[in-house]
């Protein structure tokens, strides 16, 4: 069975709603990303706040990911009963190796690695010079 283990959220104060769930929740800030964005633990499950940029988007939810056993099962998965590929995610990203969405068009992230540790296959170069 596939494990719900992050949320992502939005904001234009990243550092503000991050302060909030450490403060109320007692969570612990697991990583700082060079783009701004902040990932929380409560031991389980891993929040990530990302910088919103875009003009008129609103802040909030963005996406959730799962850690699974094996991506091509899952994926296997999706062709067997009719849904759209995950799409495999650039080297520039932290944990997730896909992306997905379900019939109602909401943003997964799918994981063998899962989201405690980066991913080994991630291209340091890439992140060090994009800004997205």
């Amino acid at each position: 069975m596939a494990k719900l283990r992050h949320i992502v959220f939005n904001t234009t104060d990243v550092e503000r709603l991050a302060q909030f769930y450490v403060d109320v929740f007692d969570m612990e800030i697991i990583h700082r990303s060079h783009k701004g964005g902040i990932s929380l633990t409560d031991g389980y499950m891993n929040l990530s706040i990302h910088t919103n940029k875009s003009d008129g988007k609103p802040s909030g939810f963005n996406h959730f990911g799962f850690e699974v056993e094996d991506n091509e099962e899952i994926a296997a998965r999706f062709e067997e009963f009719g849904y759209r590929a995950p799409v495999k995610r650039p080297g520039d990203r932290h944990y997730a190796e896909y992306r997905a969405i379900d019939p109602d068009g909401n943003n997964f992230d799918i994981s063998e690695n899962g989201f405690e540790t980066i991913r080994p296959d991630q291209d340091l170069a890439a992140t060090e010079t994009e800004d997205a």
